[in-house]
């Protein structure tokens, strides 16, 4: 993607993310870029196509990161394999990797900032800010725990009830962070989350990730 074509999306999203997406017209991208619409449409063939590749950038970074972290980049159905490779360590690096993803890069921040404006008037927006931010990640680590749960890594439980028990605080602290200059705070609290939370929940030790030994086993 050109230098140009890049300022485009994030100046767009930025605006966005400020006065909603309806409100904002192309002449106000424009505007801020210190360009002519004409020269903007040389690049987007309409606010709509912006929007769809900022979209599409998004779901790229998180491929990315899912990769990154060697998390399943999709859905249960589509790579059920995935799901039965996922660590402790990994989910544990992933989340805390989501968490600063979402509330710490400027790009990320604005797109869910600009979801979270929408979702009342705009429907796409609302499906969109629900995949993304509230039951989009729920449903994943219902999957994940599942897998958890027949390999043995976890104990038994409902896996819907320990994927909202699980994501429930972090959903809660990535909206605390809009609000609170300490970022490094809330990372460290979500860490503790985290531990507790397979300390109560793991059948192996969630840091080494060995089998448990004859006498945990009895």
């Amino acid at each position: 993607m050109s230098d140009t074509k890049e300022r485009i999306l994030i100046t767009a999203l930025h605006l966005f993310a400020s006065d909603g997406y309806e409100a904002v017209s192309v002449s106000a991208i424009a505007g801020q870029l210190g360009i002519t619409k004409g020269a903007l449409y040389r690049h987007y063939k309409s606010k709509r196509d912006i929007f769809d590749r900022i979209v599409e950038k998004m779901y790229q970074l998180d491929a990315a990161r899912s990769r990154q972290y060697q998390v399943p980049e999709d859905t249960y159905a589509a790579a059920p394999a995935a799901y039965r490779a996922v660590s402790i360590q990994s989910i544990r690096a992933f989340t805390l990797a989501q968490f600063s993803f979402w509330t710490q890069d400027a790009f990320a921040s604005d797109f869910r900032r600009m979801l979270a404006l929408e979702q009342y008037r705009n429907a796409e927006m609302a499906a969109l800010y629900s995949q993304c931010i509230v039951s989009g990640p729920a449903a994943y680590m219902k999957d994940v725990f599942r897998e958890m749960i027949l390999d043995g890594t976890l104990r038994e439980a409902d896996p819907e009830l320990l994927a909202g028990a699980y994501y429930a605080p972090v959903f809660w602290l990535i909206q605390v962070a809009d609000h609170c200059a300490d970022h490094r705070k809330l990372q460290e609290r979500l860490s503790r989350h985290i531990e507790a939370f397979f300390a109560e929940y793991a059948r192996i030790d969630c840091h080494t990730e060995t089998e448990p030994s004859v006498s945990e086993k009895e």
